[in-house]
């Protein structure tokens, strides 16, 4: 009898919505982005329904738009995460635990050392979610004065994850003897020193901390652009999608399972986890209304301050009423531009209407009963158009409390999803294997 199909699930917690309104929404919380108290009832709600990871986004500057659109905008504050992350690990004991860390403006001394150290203080549970950072006014929070090319970005994130991989792999699981009758602490033989000098990046090591619990925390990716998608095959354990629907999703999942079984990687140890916005009501029509409630508090200014990011390009100008303009290419992200101007060619969609639903969230949505959007999740599960979901909540507490307690027991119901988690670290929630040291074979002591 073939064991039936699981769905894994991660929930975007920062922002703690992508929805510009979720703030303003009636009996949510206006703080929520920004109150740890908030956070850690939620990050504890989300492990009582057994959800694999929390995820936390990150941005490196304020976000680029218009001062009048920012002035609009939770995401103006928000917590640095592994400020975050290591706090909730105090609090939570299963859940997952994932955080973007930019190769772009950042050096991998500094990300292994610290995802190495939030593995270890969570007892297994770290998720590093590789970013090569799209928002251009970032380069200038950390000396440049413009952004680094596309290409060269994706280019120095390979060699990033090398690195970084390989200072997690610097002492062997069984180095640390600590012996106080010989006096040794660790065995030299089994510390491997780094000695990288490549094309982007030069870093001697080995890493002061000891090899993670989980070998390496795992590797999250978005995976979007063909750069990307192919990065995702070479290196990812789980991928942060953004497909339109049904049929895009499965293009997606079949091209990134195929890139992998290309270059002979087993496709089951990558998870393709789309990003969904989900609205529970009693009826179709009342999750509906529901919706309809949370986009009309987008305010025009940050809808279309939405747009101009997306696009890469200033929006303003444009005839709201009329069709989106022939858009130039610009060194923004290339895949989120196109998902902008594909939606509006394929709904003909005004700038106005187009950039109303970017201030809210224009991604795939599940808006419905906990049967109906069970009954979508299980199709993508069963059609492989996803191996789960990074549900996003329209708003909080509530938009987060109808998932856990409406959805999830749906799904639990279907035997599609889990009742109890099956192991201790986010590895053995989403059936990933634990990576081999590339530099020391395992003896039998570390095996047991």
């Amino acid at each position: 009898m073939t064991e039936q199909k699981q769905l894994k699930l991660g929930a975007f917690m920062r922002p703690v919505s992508l929805h510009t309104g979720a703030w303003r929404y009636p009996g949510a919380y206006p703080d929520a982005n920004f109150n740890f108290q908030h956070i850690k009832s939620f990050a504890q709600e989300l492990e009582k329904a057994k959800f694999d990871a929390f995820f936390m986004a990150d941005h490196l500057a304020v976000l680029n738009m218009p001062i009048e659109a920012l002035k609009r905008s939770q995401t103006v504050t928000s917590f640095e995460p592994f400020t975050l992350l290591s706090a909730l690990a105090a609090v939570t004991d299963r859940i997952g635990l994932v955080a973007t860390a930019s190769t772009t403006f950042d050096l991998p001394y500094h990300i292994a050392r610290r995802f190495a150290s939030l593995d270890h203080i969570s007892g297994g549970r770290a998720g590093w979610n590789i970013v090569t950072t799209s928002n251009p006014d970032a380069a200038l929070n950390f000396g440049m004065e413009e952004h680094m090319e596309h290409g060269e970005r994706y280019h120095r994130a390979r060699e990033f994850y090398d690195v970084v991989t390989g200072l997690w792999d610097s002492f062997a699981d069984d180095a640390f003897i600590r012996d106080p009758e010989s006096g040794i602490f660790f065995d030299p033989e089994r510390m491997h020193v780094l000695g990288h000098k490549g094309e982007e990046l030069s870093v001697r090591g080995p890493l002061n901390i000891a090899r993670p619990p989980q070998g390496w925390p795992v590797i999250v990716q978005a995976g979007q652009s063909d750069a990307g998608r192919q990065l995702a095959a070479e290196t990812a354990e789980a991928v942060f999608a953004a497909p339109r629907n049904l049929a895009d999703g499965k293009a997606i999942f079949a091209d990134i399972k195929g890139r992998m079984r290309a270059i002979g990687r087993n496709p089951d140890h990558l998870k393709i986890l789309p990003a969904a916005f989900i609205v529970v009501g009693d009826t179709i029509q009342e999750a509906k209304a529901k919706r309809a409630k949370l986009d009309s508090l987008v305010h025009y200014d940050s809808a279309i301050a939405s747009l101009s990011i997306a696009l890469g390009h200033d929006a303003s100008k444009f005839d709201p009423d009329g069709p989106l303009p022939e858009i130039p290419e610009t060194n923004a992200s290339k895949s989120g531009r196109e998902r902008v101007i594909a939606l509006a060619e394929a709904e003909k969609l005004t700038v106005r209407q187009l950039a109303q639903r970017l201030g809210g969230y224009a991604g795939l949505a599940f808006v419905g009963t906990p049967q109906s959007i069970s009954d979508e999740m299980e199709q993508w599960l069963h059609e492989e158009g996803s191996d789960g979901f990074n549900v996003v909540f329209p708003f909080l507490p509530q938009g987060l409390l109808d998932v856990t307690t409406r959805v999830v027991p749906e799904l639990q119901r279907r035997g599609i999803f889990r009742h109890d988690y099956e192991g201790t670290t986010l590895r053995e929630h989403l059936g990933l294997p634990r990576p081999e040291n590339r530099f020391f074979k395992a003896t039998a002591a570390a095996a047991q």
